[in-house]
């Protein structure tokens, strides 16, 4: 290097800088002719990696040479997702950054994309999604389409195990988005305890802790509850606050798909508080809803203390899809008792008259209360292995197609013989549009899809699956208006980034990971309906995950450049 600039602490720079980049063997030889027009104490201030970042867009463009990018977005509105209002801004994309926002008309790319009269947003960030089927479906296509550039996998209890091992696999085997694992509470409890109705002793209750810290050390970003489900159900509050305490001491997050959503909905989310406040950790009320017509309304009480605990310095945070339909399996109907010890001892319970008569008087009470809405027609089949014509159909329909009145009890009878098939997994429409509305104009509530990921034709699921992210900025912004759309995309890329604790992702500045979507403010929609959910939504033009185009034009590319993320 030749000729150069001393700063006041003595530091030396360079008028001619060459970088040499850790994928590309030749590096990068970046002329700066007026260094001493910078701001040498912020050049010496910033990260090492904003600082190379920085220079390699800086530099040649001092030069007086067209800067070059493998990515260049021209005459878009960004939206940065801090909340901020809109600025036209072009973007600069190299080795999988942004390296520089302003007018790059000048510029020349490898690719280049008009954005002309298109939003430019970071990454959607989904809060809560299904990852099960993605060693099979790793290209995540229907995630992508959405616009979704990271997910936060391992809700409601159930994750991988052991995570390392299948974070490692999957990693290797490739991934079409960026994806970040929870450790499930129902997951680590069955490891120690299989499905038992019981506290667990002192040893297994260190061997749950011990779990527990080795999935945070291993890149877990925290802990989720399935307090619904087994065998978290199981458990009592002073057991996940301790698994919890585990969880914060390493700065992780605690997602709870509540102890109950219907009835029991204010009592479960004062215990989500509790956990919030002797576990020292952050908070979040996973799917947030309000489940069934007695609680309809209630939303007006679960952010209230939402804000009460708030006021008392407790991070206690929410995420929503916008639905107001539920998808779980048919067991949820059916009280938790009866399914204690699994499958087996279910069908030996069912088989005494009286026992089977206690669980169908509580099926009924929930059916009327609960997940059923009080009506038959609200309980919708989606995936039924034992007898695929029942799939998007209900549970009325079953009940007239084997001859029987549709009466409450009738459909409780029937919701035992499909759990004795193997189980079903159903659509229940039980909520109402002004809870859905009231909680997602809430300033901390954030996205989640709650989808699992999926392919045409694969039986017949809840459209979140593949149309969340549309839906909200297309009906709920566009045609709503229960948000504006800053509002929107902050809900789905900063402050969930900010949640999470990933600090690379979801905002739109140089030094940023290059997770963007480019879409139609005016057409982005979903498509995906409950009859006819297999329907990818309209209006995404680009989608690109660590600055490679996933979605080009419309066209979904399979480039499989998503990461698999570890909390460190």
């Amino acid at each position: 290097m030749k000729g150069g600039l001393r700063h006041s602490h003595g530091q030396f720079l360079p008028r001619c800088i060459y970088i040499k980049s850790k994928k590309e063997s030749s590096g990068v030889f970046l002329r700066i002719h007026s260094i001493s027009s910078c701001n040498l104490t912020q050049i010496v201030g910033m990260s090492l990696r904003n600082f190379l970042v920085g220079m390699m867009a800086f530099g040649i463009m001092a030069c007086g040479e067209p800067a070059h990018f493998d990515v260049l977005i021209l005459h878009g509105t960004v939206y940065d997702g801090s909340g901020s209002e809109p600025i036209q801004q072009d973007m600069g994309i190299r080795d999988s950054m942004i390296v520089a926002l302003g007018d790059l008309h000048k510029a020349t790319a490898d690719r280049t994309i008009d954005a002309q009269g298109l939003a430019i947003t970071p990454g959607f960030i989904d809060m809560h999604a299904h990852l099960d089927p993605i060693m099979e479906l790793n290209d995540c296509e229907s995630m992508v389409r959405q616009g979704v550039t990271t997910a936060l996998g391992g809700p409601d209890g159930s994750s991988p195990w052991p995570l390392k091992a299948y974070m490692d696999s999957l990693q290797k085997k490739g991934v079409g988005m960026n994806v970040a694992y929870l450790i499930g509470h129902n997951t680590v409890r069955r490891n120690v305890m299989g499905l038992e109705n019981r506290a667990p002793t002192p040893a297994e209750l260190d061997s749950m802790k011990a779990e527990i810290e080795q999935g945070m050390l291993d890149g877990a970003y925290g802990i989720s509850t399935g307090l619904k489900y087994l065998p978290g159900t199981f458990s009592k509050v002073d057991e996940v606050i301790e698994l919890s305490k585990v969880t914060s001491k390493y700065g992780g997050i605690y997602t709870s798909h509540l102890r109950e959503e219907g009835l029991g909905l204010l009592p479960a989310v004062r215990e989500a508080i509790q956990i919030s406040a002797e576990a020292d950790i952050p908070v979040i009320l996973t799917h947030h809803k309000v489940i069934g017509k007695p609680m309809w309304g209630k939303s007006i009480e679960t952010l209230a203390l939402v804000d009460s605990a708030r006021a008392l310095g407790l991070d206690i945070k929410m995420d929503q899809y916008p639905y107001t339909a539920s998808y779980t399996g048919i067991s949820v109907l059916i009280p938790s008792w009866a399914m204690a010890g699994g499958q087996k001892v279910f069908k030996e319970r069912v088989a005494d008259p009286v026992t089977k008569d206690s669980i169908k008087k509580e099926i009924v009470f929930n059916i009327l209360n609960d997940r059923g809405g009080g009506d038959l027609d609200r309980i919708q089949f989606a995936k039924v292995d034992w007898q695929t014509d029942l799939e998007g159909k209900t549970l009325k329909y079953w009940c007239i197609q084997k001859g029987m009145d549709t009466t409450i009890e009738n459909g409780a009878e029937l919701v035992i013989q499909a759990q004795l098939n193997g189980g079903a997994s159903c659509v229940y429409h039980v909520m109402v549009e002004e809870d859905v509305k009231r909680i997602m104009q809430h300033p901390q509530t954030m996205i989640g899809s709650d989808g699992r990921l999926v392919k045409p034709g694969m039986g017949h699921p809840h459209p979140r699956w593949y149309g969340t992210f549309p839906r909200v900025l297309g009906h709920y912004v566009r045609e709503e208006k229960t948000l504006t759309l800053t509002q929107a995309i902050h809900k789905m890329t900063q402050q969930s980034a900010e949640t999470i604790g990933l600090s690379d992702r979801g905002t739109l500045r140089e030094g940023m990971r290059a997770d963007v979507v480019i879409f139609d403010p005016e057409t982005i929609i979903d498509k995906a309906t409950f009859e006819a959910p297999h329907q990818y939504p309209v209006g995404i033009s680009f989608v690109i995950v660590n600055g490679v185009l996933a979605v080009d034009d419309g066209q979904y590319m399979d480039t499989r450049s998503g990461l698999v993320l570890r909390k460190r």
